[in-house]
């Protein structure tokens, strides 16, 4: 989607915007934290809901991540997984705070869709 479409579905604000940036943010350092708060907070804004949503179903996915590369360290090979998903969590973080920045929707590519 490009911005203009963007803006017309969600009709985003500069305070959503900054807001959904916090987010990610958030989603970085705290986890599922931030995204779980917003969600349940802030259900009048469509584009915060939408993306306090996707914050929310990628913590579940690298907490699931984490939870399993747990059990795969009793043969050594969580110890990779921890560096992989520690990795790829501050990408698609940081995919999420450059999207949101630009008022665009963004979704993760790996995330499971608890939430719809």
């Amino acid at each position: 989607m490009n911005n203009k479409v963007t803006k017309e579905i969600f009709n985003i604000s500069q305070e959503s915007k900054n807001i959904v940036l916090l987010i990610w943010i958030g989603t970085l350092f705290f986890g599922f934290i931030p995204g779980l708060i917003l969600y349940l907070l802030k259900k009048d804004d469509a584009y915060i809901e939408d993306q306090s949503k996707e914050a929310l179903n990628w913590s579940i996915t690298v907490l699931i991540a984490t939870f399993i590369g747990s059990i795969l360290t009793f043969i050594l090979v969580g110890f990779l997984m921890y560096f992989v998903i520690f990795s790829i969590n501050i990408i698609f973080c940081l995919m999420g705070v450059l999207a949101t920045y630009n008022g665009q929707v963004f979704r993760v590519p790996f995330a499971i869709r608890l939430l719809k």
